[in-house]
């Protein structure tokens, strides 16, 4: 939806630029690896996010360090869809494609509409790197893109001539055109560039020649777009209605760790993190890093298993344990939880779920440690499994975690995924008396039921069936424990087949205890007859696709999990109300079997595992077709199930 307007107050011969308004817009910077792309489009969301628009970003980019130059395998690119009201998802296709190189056009344009805007730096499309990817000819002047809008930009020609006079060689020069692109879009769609210059400064303190290159063509990026003729149309794309309070940016990774830290601060106890980097986790160690003086303590182990150790170790002694990783690293830490399953001590275990199995895709997302989450563990090891729905949720359910490990004395899983971790939204912080309590009592005297002057370290709390946590060290609070099965109360070391049946009753006990909130359902109608469930970053595409649904006429209700083990105690009402249920998951399945088993209700699922999100668009065409099976036809036979076009 736009509206146009022509800039007022030209003198005569001035050129004019019309001023289109608005709503939403969704562009994709693409190019080589080492182009910089992720760092433009996150700048470029940054002063978005200042500008107060409500936005989402989907980056992407190769698990290679440094891909062949030029090629399909080594394009890096950056996605942001922003809007004047409240957004879900980073979009389906982008309005405006800006490509560094032909392998980024080649690799992106078939996301792009028919009228979509292309910009493409003209100097890499050269005959070489047109043969890289398989262009005969050079498709900006072959006509097969007349469908789109081309504007054609000598991109590095323009950066080294912006630059030239501070004598920095032809390649530092070079790599300063990204800076460009971003000048340019920021002019086109007016965003601020204060925040930029201030970023530039900051960044290369230690370079100042190169800090002022990137400025320099950040300015000559923006002039550009000021004064060619090539470009007669800006895009103003007004603030966002948000509820009030005070706003920033943020990745799902970020929110972790800023979760984890407020757990620490809400809870009194010291933080301590043993974790080894595995992508898309690393970015939760090195901000963590960065907090000692939040009492966090950060340990880079040599491998996955000495991580969780330390982490245990650290809860063992007082502290809230946590460890980062992701799918591979889950399975090298099974062994570990289990021991904390059996010690019964708090541990909170952050799994960014990627493509799998074994390394299999690093920087691309999925859903399919779900099983691993709830079974990876020999024996009869119940742990509870939580997941945010949004990067801003990271935080929330990084709080929600901490809570019930440390009230249950329990292991918790949190599953994020490779959409959270690198996407971001608007967030807004919270005061500090919004937060949970996470006060912790230690245990401080005996508590021997048989009068004794003991300390057992299995005698449970009545309404959680935790147990005490003692200090080692603590005078006359002496306990054992370790893998080894444990006496009912007093916690000696016990092989009775009975103690051990008692003991594993018990602990499944406290799990399906832990009270969490009912699962609520979006249904405005009230009337649906069919429900979209979804869980982790699915409830994004998901919430677009029955927006789109529901602009059609048709009735959609949609519910979505955050709490995975225990589920919430209404679930199989609010499964029973609904004559059809579809469970969208990127993985095969994994939750839709989950419900069949736990339910006994005909799930109906539809997967993906493509290292890619869902699209809103392909997710409102599989509702339809669901909803056009499960209700009769209109009375006067009209086709009140036709899916018009609308915005997420």
């Amino acid at each position: 939806m736009s509206t146009s307007e022509n800039t007022p107050g030209q003198a005569a011969g001035e050129r004019t630029t019309t001023v289109e308004k608005l709503d939403r817009v969704v562009i994709r910077f693409a190019g080589d690896s080492g182009d910089g792309m992720q760092l433009t489009g996150d700048r470029f969301t940054s002063e978005t996010a200042a500008f107060g628009n409500d936005l989402a970003t989907l980056p992407n980019f190769p698990a290679e360090i440094r891909a062949p130059q030029g090629t399909m395998a080594g394009v890096s690119s950056f996605q942001v869809h922003f809007a004047d009201y409240d957004i879900l998802t980073p979009g389906d296709r982008p309005d405006v494609l800006v490509v560094m190189n032909p392998a980024a056009l080649k690799a992106n344009i078939d996301d792009l509409p028919p009228g979509g805007t292309i910009i493409a730096n003209t100097d890499e499309f050269t005959k070489r790197n047109l043969a890289k990817v398989g262009y005969t000819d050079n498709p900006l002047d072959d006509g097969s893109l007349d469908q789109y809008q081309v504007h054609k930009v000598a991109m590095s020609t323009l950066t080294r001539g912006a630059v030239e006079h501070l004598g920095i060689g032809k390649k530092d020069a070079e790599r300063t055109k990204n800076m460009f692109a971003l000048g340019l879009l920021s002019w086109m769609y007016h965003r601020p560039t204060e925040g930029t210059e201030n970023f530039l400064r900051t960044k290369f303190a230690r370079k100042p020649d190169i800090a002022e290159a990137n400025i320099l063509a950040f300015r000559a990026g923006w002039n550009y777009g000021e004064t060619t003729e090539a470009f007669s149309v800006t895009y103003d794309v007004a603030p966002a209605k948000l509820p009030p309070g005070t706003y920033r940016q943020i990745t799902g990774n970020l929110a972790l760790a800023y979760g984890i830290i407020a757990a620490g601060q809400r809870s009194g106890l010291p933080v301590v993190l043993g974790s080894y980097p595995i992508t898309p986790a690393s970015d939760i160690l090195h901000e963590l890093s960065k907090h000692k003086a939040f009492n966090v303590i950060t340990m880079q182990a040599e491998d996955e298993i000495a991580g969780i150790g330390a982490a245990l170790g650290a809860s063992y002694g007082g502290a809230l344990g946590v460890t980062s990783t992701s799918g591979p690293g889950v399975a090298l830490k099974s062994e570990t939880i289990g021991l904390a399953v059996m010690t019964e001590l708090p541990l909170v275990v952050i799994d960014v779920q990627r493509g799998g199995p074994s390394t299999g895709l690093p920087t691309k997302t999925e859903q399919a440690d779900l099983l691993q989450a709830l079974y990876g563990r020999n024996g009869e090891s119940p742990v509870p499994v939580v997941a945010p729905c949004s990067p801003g949720d990271c935080f929330d359910m990084a709080l929600e975690a901490a809570r019930i490990a440390l009230t249950y004395r329990t292991p918790v899983i949190l599953l994020s995924d490779g959409a959270l971790a690198n996407g971001s939204e608007p967030w807004r912080i919270p005061n500090v008396d919004e937060l949970p309590d996470l006060t912790v009592t230690f245990a401080s005297e005996p508590n021997a039921m048989d009068g004794s002057n003991e300390f057992w370290p299995y005698v449970r709390d009545t309404e959680t069936l935790a147990r005490e946590w003692a200090i080692p060290g603590t005078p006359g609070l002496e306990h054992r424990i370790g893998g080894l099965e444990k006496a009912d109360n007093k916690g000696n070391i016990s092989y009775d087949p009975d103690n051990h049946d008692r003991m594993v009753r018990l602990r499944q006990a406290k799990i399906d205890g832990i009270k969490v909130p009912d699962v609520e359902v979006d249904d405005p109608t009230g009337d649906a007859r069919v429900l979209a469930l979804g869980w982790g970053s699915s409830y994004g595409p998901i919430g677009a696709a029955c927006r789109r649904v529901r602009r059609s006429g048709m009735r959609i209700a949609q519910a979505h999990l955050r709490y995975l083990n225990p589920l919430p105690a209404n679930l199989g009402s609010v499964l029973e109300r609904y004559d059809v249920v579809i469970v969208p998951e990127m993985n095969l399945g994994q939750l839709a079997g989950v419900l069949r088993a736990r339910y006994l209700v005909d799930i109906r699922s539809h997967t993906k595992v493509a290292g890619l999100p869902f699209k809103a668009a392909e997710l409102a065409e599989v509702f339809t077709d669901v909803i056009n099976d499960t209700e009769p036809p209109a009375a006067d036979g009209s086709d009140v199930h036709a899916l018009t076009e609308a915005v997420e």
